[in-house]
C-alpha cells in the first residue's frame, strides 16, 4: 500500500469518486495531554489518513501547539441523511501520533459524520529518564 499525500491524490479518478460517496465535512479536533490532562504536550506530530483504493491518503500532517491542540481538521464524510430513522454513514480516519523526544507512537481510528465536530483525546505518558 502506498503512502500519499492529498494535494498529489486530488486529480486522480479514485479521489473524485471518494469524494462523490463522501460530499459532506466533518472536523476533527486533537487535543494532547499527560497527567491526567493537566499538562499540555506540545510538538506531537499527527498524520490522519484513509484509505481509498489501494493508497493510504494523507489529509493532515502536522503538530500539536503549544496547548497540545490542533484545531479543526476538516475532513471528507458520506453526507447525512435527514431521515432520523436511518443510521448515519460515517467514515473511518486514522490517526498515527508520534512523539519524538520519548520514541512514542500510537494509532488511532476515529469514526467521522457530516457536520459533527469529533474530540480525540491522545494522553502520553513520559518515559522517565534519570533518577531523584
Amino acid at each position: 500500500m502506498n503512502n500519499i499525500n492529498i494535494d498529489n491524490f486530488k486529480s486522480s479518478f479514485e479521489y473524485r469518486e471518494f469524494l462523490k460517496n463522501n460530499p459532506g465535512k466533518g472536523f476533527l479536533k486533537i487535543r494532547v495531554y499527560a497527567a491526567s490532562q493537566a499538562i499540555p504536550i506540545s510538538n506531537l506530530k499527527v498524520i490522519v489518513s484513509t484509505i481509498i483504493g489501494n493508497n493510504n491518503v494523507i489529509f493532515f500532517e502536522g503538530y500539536s501547539d503549544n496547548s497540545g491542540i490542533i484545531k479543526e481538521i476538516e475532513l471528507p464524510t458520506p453526507k447525512l441523511n435527514s431521515n432520523d430513522l436511518i443510521i448515519p454513514q460515517s467514515i473511518t480516519y486514522n490517526i498515527l501520533a508520534t512523539y519524538a523526544p520519548d520514541e512514542i507512537s500510537e494509532n488511532f481510528k476515529v469514526e467521522m459524520y457530516d457536520d459533527v465536530s469529533v474530540v480525540q483525546n491522545i494522553n502520553i505518558v513520559p518515559i522517565k529518564t534519570g533518577g531523584f
